[in-house]
């Protein structure tokens, strides 16, 4: 026995993830099947109630339009001016006391009475004597009844009028079992009163065995659930061993792999990140040295300003050079106040228009829009991402000259700002413009590029890099479409609102 229970704790060890997989997937079908049986026996006992109370309403209803229906029949069966001998009067009285008094026989039945008005006060009456006197003699002094019907006679008083006009059964439910039943008593087709009947029928013996059967057959069909489930679990366990041990093995090996690649892919990344931060500060740095040389008393506060911009956007490039996702704070702020004229502007003036093989080839026209608002983006992170754009459209140029055109427009009703950088050159390739499974443009990816001369390593970045910023970390919208008379279109949609 021991060492059968040492064999199965060895083999219980060895598939410690299928007994936690198949324990939950246990305890799940156990609690489900327990909520379900518990929703479905609530709902059967709902059904049952109602149906029960249904059913002891029509039933109250039944024996109460019954009594009424006989006392009517008795007493339409003799005219009120018949003369009647002793015996006959007797025979009636008594036939009258039989139908009143046989309905206590029924255990549900409490309490039954005829109820009148006399002199606009209402009388109850239980007695066939009495009864008799009332319809067959006329009498309105009639004895008070042994029995308290007071609860009757108040329910029938609230009720009078409107249960004379329109002579139907009325049924008023206490404490939802006790059934205070009005049935209008109309002799000869006249409206004389009501018979009042108080019932208490009882089912709950029938609901109750229903309610039992159900739950054994639910604590049947549980239990069958538990043993059906005990038996995959060990069918699984021995079925499983090899395939636990390859898989294992397997994932030790894609562990490696997968590191391997994650190292290789994060140096790689990082290479391409010098090499296009170090193309641009290398640009700037050139910029800053011709500015120096060009330094005099006259000009050393314009070239002053100019120089501390370049450097910041080289401080900038370094800073990114150190850190792959930096703070959102460095980049999205209050304290930033960048305006997106300003910074076109100077772009195009003091970086393309400096660049001596180019400046003979690319024409800009700036077309800014006065009322766009400030925007709270570090000035140098706006910069990194049109300095891209704007050089894609010269690099795509080849030989010819191209103008390029930079607008800016303010929606004040949506409260959005559009940057738009067009030029009339050759336009994109149809399948740059084709996108992926998600949704994304063939231009915006990595490593796509139309180049086929120099180097090719690093080509097919820049729009990459300047779509990651865009979206990632400004908040901005990015897309590119051909225009119709040649040439494309870069759109910025440039929500203000976003910090």
């Amino acid at each position: 026995m021991k060492n059968m229970l040492s064999r199965l704790r060895e083999n219980i060890g060895q598939y410690r993830f299928e007994i936690r997989h198949l324990t939950v997937l246990f305890i799940i079908l156990i609690v489900f099947q327990v909520i379900v049986s518990f929703v479905h026996k609530f709902s059967l006992q709902k059904i049952l109630v109602n149906t029960q109370e249904w059913y002891q309403q029509d039933s109250a209803e039944r024996m109460a339009n019954l009594t009424s229906t006989s006392l009517e029949l008795l007493l339409e069966s003799r005219s009120k001016n018949e003369p009647l001998k002793q015996h006959e009067v007797n025979k009636i009285i008594q036939d009258l006391n039989i139908i009143l008094s046989q309905q206590y026989l029924h255990q549900n039945v409490q309490e039954i009475c005829l109820l009148v008005v006399i002199d606009s006060a209402i009388v109850a009456i239980d007695d066939g004597n009495v009864l008799y006197r009332y319809i067959f003699n006329e009498h309105r002094d009639l004895p008070t009844s042994s029995w308290n019907h007071d609860e009757a006679i108040r329910m029938y008083e609230s009720m009078l009028e409107e249960f004379k006009a329109k002579e139907q059964i009325v049924t008023v439910v206490s404490d939802r079992q006790t059934f205070h039943t009005f049935v209008p008593f109309v002799p000869r087709g006249e409206f004389s009163g009501a018979m009042y009947m108080r019932n208490t029928p009882d089912f709950s013996v029938i609901t109750r065995e229903m309610i039992s059967t159900y739950d054994e057959t639910s604590v049947t069909y549980s239990a069958l659930i538990f043993f059906g489930l005990l038996a995959m679990f060990y069918i699984s366990t021995y079925t499983l061993r090899e395939r636990n041990k390859a898989q294992h093995l397997l994932f030790e090996e894609q562990k490696k792999h997968l590191a391997e690649q994650i190292n290789i892919e994060n140096e790689l990344l990082f290479t391409k990140r010098i090499y296009h931060t170090h193309h641009k500060a290398e640009k700037i740095m050139g910029f800053i040295k011709e500015d120096m040389r060009m330094l005099t008393v006259d000009n050393i506060d314009q070239i002053k300003s100019r120089i501390l911009k370049y450097a910041n956007f080289i401080a900038r490039v370094i800073y990114d050079m150190k850190w792959y996702d930096p703070p959102v704070q460095t980049i999205r702020s209050q304290i930033f106040r960048t305006d997106l004229n300003n910074v076109l502007a100077f772009l195009v003036t003091h970086v393309f228009q400096r660049i001596s093989s180019s400046a003979e080839m690319v024409r800009f026209q700036q077309e800014f829009d006065e009322h766009l608002p400030i925007v709270n983006i570090n000035e140098f992170v706006i910069w990194e991402v049109f300095e891209p754009i704007i050089q894609n459209c010269i690099d795509h140029a080849s030989d010819s000259s191209v103008t390029i055109t930079i607008k800016t427009e303010f929606n004040n009703e949506t409260g959005e700002c559009y940057v738009r950088i067009m030029d009339n050159g050759k336009g994109i390739e149809p399948w740059l413009l084709e996108t992926n499974d998600e949704g994304l443009k063939h231009i915006f990816l990595e490593h796509t590029s139309t180049k086929r001369v120099g180097n090719e390593q690093h080509s097919g970045y820049g729009c990459y890099i300047a779509y990651e910023i865009t979206r990632q970390r400004l908040g901005w919208e990015l897309d590119v479409e051909n225009l119709p008379g040649g040439g494309c279109m870069f759109t910025f949609n440039v929500p203000t609102m976003v910090l």
